[in-house]
């Protein structure tokens, strides 16, 4: 396998930190959507229960897992299952892409219940998915005790982590039209099953995209959005907030303010070294405040060889973290 040469292209940008306040609730964290860079927050890290906010992985564990859609027959313990519901019953069967619905529009546990015992086999075996996957995705400070987010001392997550999690899911196409439905109605022969989407701001707020809502008394009340206005992508995350709706709404605007999507690099012909030029397809951009252009940086890998046509790899970092990379045309003369 070819190695590749490091070419530093370029610094840029000083950061200025805003002060940190407390916008409401327990804990809140702000992320660029996409890149999943925490943006700011409060008490971001600590980590506290989540509630129905479990069931953003559930979702995404399920459909990443590999289990066959189908239907999926309702055993006594999902039927019965404690809390929200969406009113199954012991020994029907559904559709499992219904039961996703469900369990997202309406935060059903026994379609997390369902969903987790079609694929993992059990419900202890999905909840080990369920950890394994956040090991994989680099969520050190969560951990699950079951699908459906009811209490535990041990079920724990972050404001930060939880943002990640929302993150990582929208990019999968399945789980992005999921937690986007205002309304999702299926007609059989059984009947009409409709679920209205939970999350108020999916319905009242334009630019509110997907997300999740959820209670426990313990936990309190947890949001979490995803947003997006003229190209620019926010997901916002509260624990423990009695005015997450309002929280959201405000931190939304002050974000859509405060940052820009600033083009970093435009696309065309660069010059990296004497005899070896690139051509990016399209143009790089980042969300940023107008003080941190100066702490961006550029790093472009060339690989090694004599062919004249090659592909590399462009990186864009703040502050030294890698945020952005995409293809680079080589060309050596």
């Amino acid at each position: 396998m070819k190695r590749a040469v490091a070419i530093v292209l370029f610094l840029s940008i000083l950061f200025a930190a805003s002060p940190k306040e407390a916008a409401g609730g327990h804990a809140w964290a702000v992320l660029d959507g996409d890149t999943g860079r925490l943006l700011d927050g409060y008490n971001e890290n600590v980590r506290l229960p989540i509630a129905s906010l479990t069931k953003m992985w559930t979702a995404f564990t399920f459909i990443e897992s590999g289990a066959p859609k189908g239907e999926v027959i309702i055993s006594p313990e999902a039927a019965s299952a404690e809390g929200s519901s969406i009113y199954l019953e012991q020994g029907s069967t559904v559709e499992s892409d219904t039961l996703l619905y469900g369990l997202m529009l309406r935060s059903g546990n026994d379609a997390a219940y369902a969903l987790a015992e079609y694929a993992g086999g059990s419900v202890d075996g999905f909840v080990d998915l369920m950890n394994e996957k956040a090991n994989l995705y680099g969520l050190d400070n969560t951990t699950f005790t079951n699908p459906s987010g009811l209490h535990d001392d041990e079920h724990l997550s972050t404001a930060y982590e939880t943002g990640l999690m929302l993150y990582y899911a929208m990019q999968n196409e399945q789980f992005k039209k999921i937690a986007s439905t205002e309304n999702f109605v299926q007609r059989n022969e059984d009947g009409i099953r409709s679920y209205k989407n939970k999350h108020r701001l999916i319905h009242t707020n334009k630019y509110a995209v997907a997300g999740k809502t959820g209670f426990t008394k313990i936990a309190g009340r947890t949001l979490a959005t995803f947003f997006e206005k003229d190209g620019k992508k926010l997901i916002i995350v509260t624990l423990n907030d009695g005015n997450d709706w309002n929280t959201h709404t405000e931190l939304a605007d002050q974000k859509f303010k405060e940052y820009k999507l600033q083009t970093v690099a435009k696309k065309g012909r660069y010059t990296i070294l004497p005899g070896i030029e690139g051509v990016l397809k399209k143009p790089l951009k980042l969300l940023l405040t107008d003080e941190e252009r100066e702490r961006v940086s550029h790093v472009v890998y060339v690989p090694r060889g004599k062919d004249k046509e090659s592909i590399g790899t462009w990186i864009v970092s703040l502050d030294h973290e890698p945020l952005l990379s995409a293809e680079i045309i080589i060309h050596q003369q």
